[in-house]
């Protein structure tokens, strides 16, 4: 009973440094729509003197980044990015819902990162300019800002060389650097809104400066680290199941070793692995990190996502293999390279073998991952927008079911 009143007076007092983030309140002239942008940090964060939000979470409070890669409880967090004012994270919020910036005015950032899926889009491959077929899906975007890379082949190393790549490709969103720049300018409720976020570096006209300031100050908002699992963590023993802690040891075990890839708390170790996921019928094999890092050794290697809110973002996978928790567990269960095409040069990662794993371990493991879902910051998605379009729909893969 102690330990239940510690975590809900630590909760209690997280909740007093950040309040919810409610939806801006808008003012109607005679001419068009305006909007205001927020003055307090989003949850999670705490409004400092010098006017920008700074991460706020127990976690903070410990010291070790890890306990030999076996899932130690009290680790720290990996160097992240904050520091944005309130008023930069809820212009980002806005840009990132727009299909403004794309070039025919029909996707926006939220069209492959939906937030209903854990900021992924749910899909074997991520959809983009005219209906064309990527060769990924959309990793998802919750505590991204703790990631050192960016994309499955970490070929990017900043939210800014992030998202200039599907803003720009003609497979994606399909604008250019001055079409972006320009389309902004001419919207007046986006230049109110820019020269009241960036007060003292306003000129009088939008830049892409300022416009990958305000996305990548959204992105680093999208954290989640309020799961039953970090209550468990945190002191609240009673926070997870007995079948979800039984998961938990399976997760942790030197027989499964889940945790030397997928280590707490961020539940990667941001290292490239070759695991040996199979090849889609008929897609030529995916070269991955071994492209954009210049090493053979990588062939067929991308990066280790992090676990959080895994059970939102099926399908499993940069292409989706899996559609299931329980069958991407199978997976790592049948066998070292087994699911590889006869003659593929492929390194596999040292932790990939035979663990042997019961059906009852399995379900033990699905437990406790679905126990690390945690959405109570979940920014509020606009209704409307200073362009004056609104977020367009998610774009479903009629191929994958409905998990």
């Amino acid at each position: 009973m102690m330990m239940r009143l510690f975590f809900v007076g630590l909760s209690l007092c997280m909740a007093c440094q950040s309040k919810v983030v409610h939806e801006p309140q808008r003012f109607v002239n005679t001419t068009h729509q305006e909007f205001t942008l927020q003055t307090e940090c989003p949850p999670g964060f705490e409004l400092t003197l010098e006017g920008v939000c700074r991460l706020r979470t127990p976690y903070l409070n410990y010291q070790s980044l890890h306990e030999k890669g076996v899932g130690g409880l009290k680790t720290a967090l990996p160097p992240f990015r904050d520091g944005f004012t309130p008023q930069q994270i809820d212009l980002g919020r806005y840009l990132f819902f727009d299909p403004l910036l794309s070039g025919d005015g029909t996707m926006a950032c939220s069209s492959c990162h939906q937030p209903e899926f854990g900021f992924t889009d749910r899909r074997r491959q991520s959809v983009g300019n005219q209906g064309k077929l990527l060769a990924r899906n959309a990793p998802s975007l919750w505590n991204s800002t703790f990631m050192q890379r960016l994309f499955w082949d970490g070929r990017a190393v900043s939210y800014e060389e992030q998202m200039q790549s599907p803003l720009f490709s003609p497979d994606e969103m399909n604008t250019t650097p001055a079409a972006l720049e320009n389309t902004l300018n001419e919207h007046p409720a986006y230049r109110s809104l820019f020269a009241e976020c960036f007060q003292n570096q306003w000129e009088g006209r939008i830049t892409l400066e300022q416009v990958y300031v305000a996305l990548a100050a959204f992105q680093s908002s999208l954290v989640s680290l309020n799961s039953r699992y970090d209550h468990y963590v945190h002191g609240y023993l009673d926070a997870l199941t007995a079948d979800e802690l039984e998961g938990f040891n399976v997760f942790r075990s030197f027989v499964a070793r889940c945790s030397e890839c997928h280590t707490p708390p961020l539940f990667s170790n941001q290292q490239f692995a070759a695991i040996g996921t199979p090849s889609p019928g008929g897609w030529s094999f995916d070269e991955g990190a071994a492209i954009t890092m210049n090493e053979p050794s990588l062939r067929g290697a991308f990066r280790v996502p992090s676990l959080r809110n895994v059970g939102r973002t099926a399908p499993y996978m940069h292409a989706g293999q899996f559609s299931s928790l329980r069958e991407t567990v199978q997976f790592y269960n049948s066998g070292r390279g087994h699911a590889l095409r006869e003659g593929e040069d492929v390194k596999l990662h040292w932790h990939i073998w035979e663990p042997r794993l019961s059906s009852h371990e399995i379900d033990r493991l699905v437990d406790f991952l679905n126990a690390l879902t945690d959405e109570s910051y979940m920014p509020v998605i606009p209704k409307k927008l200073p362009s004056g379009m609104t977020p367009p729909s998610p774009l479903y893969d009629p191929n994958t079911p409905s998990l």
